[in-house]
């Protein structure tokens, strides 16, 4: 659906985008993720036609954003971080100024504004000016601009940022549906909202893609140890001694909680080896109380600041994972 093809953006000496590859397929929902600075913005924006590239082009569908950009537009609904809105219009106004500026067909435009003011549950407010809709109104506003004549991708760009919980909820939900029938590209900061809404996440760094897999993928490929974490009414010495008799072990931490009078420890391990069990027991037959006894995952916002913290050792771990997974699937396609 879309190829972003040796992508470069420079301002000036400053290079935004640095020889940016890869491919978006259809029908997932995909987190685009990086850190401040590092091209995501300047990324969707030339995917969108907001802004030209020094060099490299993409493709919609097949269509060159730069060679065919009206063909290649048709075929995209862009929801920036602050919504294109004219505040002194009505909602309805702005839907049926929007969709003229789609080029949408007459015929089509009633219906258009009406499939997407029910999507983004609008309607009941499509009569009162902009200006004095809510913050969470206004943002399904622009949603709703977005998927006007329901294009085949929708990019969105902070879409929850300022909102308040339920709100926040409410527009992930509706990003969820529209992943059902379209491709959509999320940015966000908020790694919760990418791990329950993302099918892939796209990491970009200083310019360059750094990593792209599933969260979970992402979560177990970075996770160099298997971490757990004890608690106990013990005390400290007892614990760290229960603990460095229990097999495949590498390492113990352990520190007394001041303010519970408790005991906790991390326990590492060099595999993936789970040992609660083994822990479990050496506790019992040491009469030792055992208050907690959980593995630690790793999150995708500890795999974000592995990858974007400029480790090349994380970095190439990455890439050889995505080569082998690459070629794994290469290998069923062709067994079927």
């Amino acid at each position: 659906m879309i190829e972003v093809k040796n992508l470069v953006k420079k301002y000036g000496s400053h290079l935004a985008v640095d020889h940016l590859n890869f491919t978006v397929e259809s029908g997932k929902i995909y987190g685009f993720l990086g850190p401040n600075g590092a091209g995501k913005s300047t990324t969707m924006n030339i995917m969108t036609g907001y802004i030209g590239a020094t060099e490299g082009d993409v493709l919609i569908d097949g269509h060159s954003i730069s060679d065919e950009p009206e063909e290649a537009k048709k075929r995209i609904g862009y929801l920036p971080e602050i919504p294109p809105l004219y505040i002194d219009m009505k909602v309805i106004e702005y839907l049926k100024f929007a969709a003229e500026l789609k080029g949408i067909e007459k015929g089509k435009r009633a219906k258009a504004i009406t499939d997407a003011m029910q999507l983004t549950r609008i309607s009941d407010v499509q009569g009162r000016l902009i200006k004095n809709l809510s913050k969470g109104y206004r943002q399904r506003v622009g949603l709703a601009q977005a998927v006007l004549g329901l294009p085949e991708v929708i990019i969105l760009d902070e879409p929850t940022v300022g909102l308040d919980p339920k709100q926040i909820i409410e527009i992930r939900d509706m990003i969820k549906k529209l992943g059902k029938k379209h491709t959509v590209i999320l940015s966000s900061h908020i790694m919760q909202e990418v791990s329950a809404v993302c099918d892939e996440v796209m990491i970009i760094s200083h310019g360059k893609m750094v990593a792209c897999d599933t969260p979970a993928r992402l979560e177990k490929i970075m996770e160099d140890t298997s971490k757990i974490i004890v608690k106990s009414n013990a005390d400290a010495n007892s614990v760290s001694n229960i603990l460095n008799t229990v097999p495949s072990i590498a390492s113990v931490s352990v520190k007394k909680n001041e303010e519970t009078g408790t005991v906790e420890a991390v326990v590492t391990t060099n595999t993936n080896e789970d040992v609660r069990e083994r822990i479990f027991k050496a506790f019992a037959e040491n009469d030792a109380s055992l208050l907690e006894l959980y593995s630690h995952k790793m999150s995708l916002e500890d795999v974000f600041i592995k990858l974007t913290s400029g480790s090349k050792k994380e970095t190439e771990k990455v890439k050889r994972h995505t080569i082998k997974k690459k070629d794994e699937d290469a290998d069923k396609e062709g067994e079927a």
